[in-house]
């Protein structure tokens, strides 16, 4: 990838040309997993760890590799954020699979952080989702052809985070103003330093490819076996990847719960712990590669609480040809990101009739559960 960096003064929130959110300190996240940890680290104040942190990051400079065609970037105080979990099965990543040399986008989600960051809509986008993608430069400055009907994870894997970035904005139409990327080992780490996450589940969840064995009712994961709930696919709903994304949505309620209830604040060396190990598992755009810049970030996005997130999966259907991908509905699709462009609430019309993988449900959650409308 390139280390080329474009710096810049970041305003609180993070975006460049969005307008400074008002100022907390209490931790929370609309990210995806690792990204709340990082919520910790802007959020502590520990001015005398900037230096360790700071040197925990290597961005990838976004903004660099994508130049000026780009959608416009709208200058009304909202924020939009491209989170992905990779599924590299490199270093310490190689337990979880065969290491075929390119990663993909294991978990994508577009999170929206509305005006005034009280609000937020995260949107699940399915990885076996057939897409345009459209041509792109990779980290190595190589031009990467566009493909009609290609899985949407393939970006990441044929042209890096730009090109998964540019795909995003290609189906969206909306500029994303950051880039974080967590991986499978980080995300474990980053679970067993907060002391796990608490989730209620209402069948068994047994899935020998993610070696999950969970019986009906409340357990404290630990990061391996929150891991395996992420991954869970097979052996829930109609095994496709829309019944995982409804495990990962579940889980990271849960997990925002959990942040603010670990109480980091009150103990300097686990708050310390917490985000050396969220600054490794992470690989963020050029704008938030370090700790200070973090902290504006995570200023932004203080406000916010599990309540306060509304999730939902891009609308799609099952493809006709091939019923192991879906295809977007693109008039509904269109209205999840016009919603989103406009800073409007996601209309319940946009999701209503789409295929969901039926595994709503297995994971009670927190107020404010996938599919609920926001007013």
């Amino acid at each position: 990838m390139s280390e080329q960096k474009t710096k810049g003064r970041i305003r609180a929130g993070g975006g460049r040309r969005r307008k400074p959110p008002a100022k907390g300190r209490r931790a929370a996240t609309v990210a995806a997993w690792g990204a709340a940890g990082v919520v910790l680290v802007g959020g502590s104040g520990l001015g005398y760890v900037y230096f360790k942190l700071s040197g925990n990051l290597k961005g990838v400079d976004i903004n660099g590799q994508l130049g000026k065609d780009r959608p416009e970037n709208v200058d009304n105080g909202s924020m939009d954020i491209l989170v992905l979990g990779s599924d590299s099965r490199s270093g310490a990543n190689g337990e979880y699979g065969k290491d075929e040399g390119n990663a993909r986008s294991d978990t994508a989600m577009v999170v929206h952080v509305y005006e005034g960051h009280k609000k937020a809509s995260v949107v699940s986008i399915p990885r076996d989702t057939l897409i345009d993608r459209p041509r792109c430069t990779d980290g190595e400055g190589n031009t990467v052809a566009g493909r009609h009907r290609a899985m949407f994870n393939t970006a990441y894997e044929v042209g890096g985070p730009a090109c998964a970035v540019k795909t995003v904005e290609s189906m969206s139409g909306i500029r994303m103003d950051h880039y974080i990327e967590v991986d499978f080992t980080g995300f474990k780490k980053l679970i067993d330093k907060l002391g796990g996450v608490e989730i209620t589940t209402t069948k068994a969840i047994r899935d020998t490819k993610s070696h999950l064995d969970l019986a009906p009712g409340t357990h404290t994961l630990d990061g391996e076996q929150s891991l395996g709930l992420v991954r869970t696919r097979k052996s829930v709903g109609d095994g496709s990847d829309l019944g995982r994304i409804q495990l990962q949505q579940a889980f990271m309620k849960a997990f925002i719960d959990q942040v603010k209830s670990v109480g980091v604040f009150s103990n300097p060396k686990k708050l310390f712990d917490v985000a050396d190990t969220a600054t490794k598992a992470i690989t963020p755009d050029s704008e938030l590669d370090s700790a200070a810049e973090l902290m504006g970030f995570a200023k932004g996005l203080s406000g916010l609480g599990a309540k306060d997130v509304h999730m939902v999966t891009m609308p799609v259907r099952y493809d006709p040809v091939d019923p192991n991908r879906v295809v977007p509905l693109e008039a509904q699709a269109q209205q999840v990101w016009k919603a989103l462009k406009a800073d409007r609430p996601i209309p319940a019309s946009a999701t209503s009739d789409t295929a969901t993988g039926k595994a709503d449900g297995l994971v009670k959650q927190p107020p404010g559960e996938p599919g609920e409308a926001q007013e």
